[in-house]
C-alpha cells in the first residue's frame, strides 16, 4: 500500500530530478559567486610599500625639469608665428609714408596696400580729411590717426608746376597767348586752350583738366585753389557754366560710384545708401542733416554735383 505513495512514473521522476537540481543550484550558485568575487587579501606591509613607491614616483615627476636641448615651444608658438605688432603713433605724411610706416601705426597690411593704391590712382592727399577716403578705414582708426597727419606743401620745381608766372613764356611754349579781356569757359576749355592763358603751362593745364574730370565739372572758379592755383590771378580769364556739370543721381548710384567723387567719402556714401534702403528716396540733402558724417560745408560742396531723379 505504502509503495503506491512512493511510486512515480518516468516523467515524474525526471521532473523531481530537475526540481532537486534547481533547488541545489539556487542555494549553491550565490555562495560560489560570493567566493569568487571576494578580493584577494593582500599583506598590509606590501600594500604600504606599494603606496610609498607610487608617492615617490609622483614627486619625481613633479620635480622633473625639461631637457634644455628640447625647449618647450608650445606656449610661445603663437607669438613666434604671429608676433604682436608694436603700435607707434607718430606724425606722418600720407603722401610720403611707405607700407612699413602704416603698419607701425597699427594699420593692417591690406589697408596699407589700399593707401598706396589710392595714391597711385587718385594722386595726392590734399587735406588730412582726404585720408577718410581710404576703403576699409574705420571711423575710430581715422579719428585716432587724424592728429598725427601732416601733409607737406606740394614741392614746386621747374619740372612740375610753375604757378602763374606772368613773364614771357615763349621759350617754354610756342602757343600764342591770349590778350587781356578774352574769357574762356572753365568747363569747356581743353589743355590747348588753357595753355593760351598767360602763366599756364602744360602741367597746370593738365592738372585743371584732371580735376575737372574727377569733379564732373567746376561750379565756381575758387575750386582751382584745391590744386594750388592762385584764383585772383586767373579770375579775369575764366567764366563758369555750371550747367555743364555731370551730376550723380544719389537715389540710384552705388557706394563705389559716389565715393569716387572727391567731395563724398566712403562713410558718407554708406549713409546715403542706408538711408535709401530704410526710408526711400532722397529729395533734399538736408534729410541727412542729423548724421554726424555730414556738415553744412559738406552739403554746400556736394549739392551742385547731385540730382535726385
Amino acid at each position: 500500500m505504502w509503495k503506491d505513495f512512493f511510486y512515480f512514473t518516468k516523467t515524474e521522476r525526471q521532473g523531481i530530478i530537475v526540481l532537486v537540481v534547481l533547488v541545489i543550484g539556487a542555494y549553491a550558485i550565490p555562495r560560489l559567486l560570493q567566493a569568487f568575487s571576494q578580493p584577494e587579501k593582500t599583506n598590509p606591509a606590501e600594500q604600504v610599500k606599494a603606496e610609498k613607491e607610487y608617492s615617490d614616483f609622483i614627486s619625481s615627476v613633479k620635480k622633473l625639469k625639461p631637457d634644455k636641448k628640447y625647449p618647450d615651444y608650445t606656449n610661445n608658438r603663437s607669438s613666434a608665428v604671429h608676433p604682436k605688432k608694436e603700435i607707434r603713433l607718430a606724425t606722418f605724411d600720407p603722401n610720403m609714408a611707405d607700407s612699413t610706416t602704416f603698419l607701425s601705426l597699427g594699420l593692417p597690411s591690406w589697408m596699407a596696400s589700399n593707401i598706396l593704391r589710392y595714391r597711385n590712382r587718385q594722386g595726392r592727399f590734399r587735406r588730412p580729411e582726404d585720408f577718410r577716403k581710404i576703403y576699409g578705414l574705420t571711423e575710430e582708426q581715422y579719428r585716432t590717426l587724424l592728429p598725427y597727419i601732416r601733409i607737406a606743401e606740394e614741392p614746386i620745381s621747374p619740372d612740375t608746376s610753375r604757378l602763374l608766372v606772368v613773364q614771357a613764356t615763349a621759350q617754354h611754349d610756342t602757343l600764342m597767348k591770349y590778350h587781356p579781356g578774352i574769357i574762356i569757359d572753365l568747363n569747356q576749355a581743353d589743355t590747348t586752350e588753357l595753355k593760351k592763358i598767360p602763366g599756364i603751362g602744360s602741367r597746370i593745364a593738365q592738372s585743371i583738366v584732371n580735376r575737372r574730370r574727377l569733379l564732373g565739372g567746376f561750379y565756381q572758379i575758387e575750386q582751382l585753389e584745391e590744386i594750388r592755383l592762385k584764383v585772383e590771378k586767373l579770375r579775369s580769364w575764366f567764366s563758369v557754366d555750371a550747367t555743364q556739370i555731370h551730376r550723380i543721381n544719389i537715389n540710384k548710384a552705388s557706394v563705389e560710384r559716389m565715393m569716387h567723387h572727391p567731395y563724398i567719402n566712403f562713410y558718407q556714401a554708406k549713409v546715403i545708401a542706408e538711408y535709401r534702403k530704410k526710408k526711400g528716396k532722397l529729395r533734399d540733402l538736408k534729410q541727412l542733416a542729423l548724421y554726424e558724417e555730414f556738415t553744412s560745408a559738406d552739403f554746400e560742396r556736394i549739392m551742385p554735383y547731385i540730382c535726385y531723379d
